[in-house]
């Protein structure tokens, strides 16, 4: 049986969707963990611990450094909040385009018998613009921006991305009409909207700064629904304040951008709509049966993907130490206990990596699992069965 606790309101699909040999909530000393948005950076990490998963993209609510020292993968579900977000972005633009807030605004606050004729007088006041035919550069075309390029070329609008990192599996998602620009620079020269789409990291952090905002055209309207923090929100308002930036809009509130007319903050909704949680949930229900039953890496943010079909009866895992010869160590130890390996797979990410060692025979396996975790530089070892088809 494998103990799963849950933080947060997870949706129910989610929970539905564990196999019955699987237990909610019935013990602190979990396998693993389900959550959403709790800081789990004061969280005592139980050494049973083998992995957690974050029903959204977002995990800097997670000490990745405790949980690898711990040997625990932690995992996001990239994706499941991605047409939530979109739907946002978009609504946005043309909030932003058509100065929605503010004629509402003016229509709950005017009254009377000549509402109507000072409405027609005065309505010019909120005449906006359309999209069809603005420029879009969308910094970041994964698994949300790809859907903003698609959702904004379908308004007319001339798209242009910009991400370094791209996937090749993510690329196959950008709209052949989208402009691919070289630089941030060049994606962001034309532009009357910037929709920023990118993790939260120290090369992305501040990536909209005062030295980039200086080079866009005057009147620009700015979107941040990736993180706080990837844009300057210092920059933003003396932007603002000297009409270079029309508009900043953003999931992510912060004392330096309240209360002001030309800046419209959203509480972090991004990616609450009951589907996307409901997505969010059975996708981090699978990310957790996956990984405890076949010991495969998809999705995680502390480990390199590693997939190995389980054909064999026996499976070691083993998470360590991107360092010399560990691979030489493990191999070594298991030929001194005459273990035959049939397959054997490696992959490293940044200080870490991870092993799959398949085998079909398997002797004195609690003396072989302490010898494996006396080797210097090991996080955790497992041994799994493979279960019956």
């Amino acid at each position: 049986m494998y103990q799963i606790k849950t933080f947060n309101a997870i949706a129910q699909a989610g929970l539905d969707h564990f196999k019955p040999n699987y237990a909610l909530n019935q013990t602190d000393n979990a396998d693993a963990l389900l959550i959403r948005s709790v800081d789990l950076h004061p969280y005592h990490f139980p050494q049973a611990l083998k992995a957690i998963v974050r029903c959204g993209a977002g995990f800097n609510n997670i000490p990745l450094d405790v949980a690898t020292a711990n040997g625990t993968a932690v995992f996001n579900t990239p994706g499941s909040n991605a047409n939530a977000v979109k739907e946002l972005v978009i609504a946005m633009l043309i909030t932003a385009s058509r100065n929605l807030f503010s004629a509402a605004k003016y229509a709950a606050a005017n009254n009377g018998a000549d509402i109507s004729t000072r409405t027609e007088r005065e309505k010019t006041q909120f005449n906006g613009t359309e999209l069809a035919g603005k420029t879009l550069a969308v910094i970041g075309v994964g698994h949300v921006g790809a859907r903003v390029a698609h959702a904004a070329g379908d308004l007319g609008m001339h798209v242009v991305g910009y991400d370094p990192y791209l996937s090749a599996n993510d690329a196959w998602h950008i709209p052949t009409t989208t402009v691919r620009a070289a630089t941030l620079e060049d994606a962001i020269a034309h532009a009357d909207y910037v929709s920023v789409h990118v993790p939260k990291n120290t090369e992305t952090t501040h990536m909209i700064n005062a030295e980039l905002i200086a080079k866009m055209p005057q009147g620009v309207v700015i979107l941040n629904f990736a993180r706080g923090g990837i844009v300057d929100n210092h920059a933003v308002c003396e932007a603002l304040d000297a009409g270079r930036v029309k508009r900043y809009m953003t999931d992510f509130g912060d004392p330096e951008i309240l209360d002001r007319r030309d800046v419209l903050v959203t509480p972090h909704i991004g990616g609450s709509t009951e589907q996307a949680e409901a997505n969010g949930a059975v996708q981090g229900a699978e990310t957790i049966m996956n990984f405890l039953e076949t010991g495969n890496v998809v999705h995680s943010v502390n480990l390199p993907t590693l997939e190995v079909p389980f054909m064999s009866q026996y499976r070691l895992t083993i998470m360590h130490q991107n360092i010399p010869n560990m691979v030489g160590q493990i191999a070594t130890l298991l030929a001194k206990n005459d273990i035959n390996i049939e397959s054997m797979s490696n992959a490293a990410r940044d200080n870490v990596a991870y092993s799959i060692i398949d085998t079909n025979n398997l002797q004195a396996q609690a003396d072989l699992l302490h010898q494996l975790r006396q080797i210097n530089a090991v996080y955790r070892v497992r041994l799994l069965t493979r279960q019956a088809s």
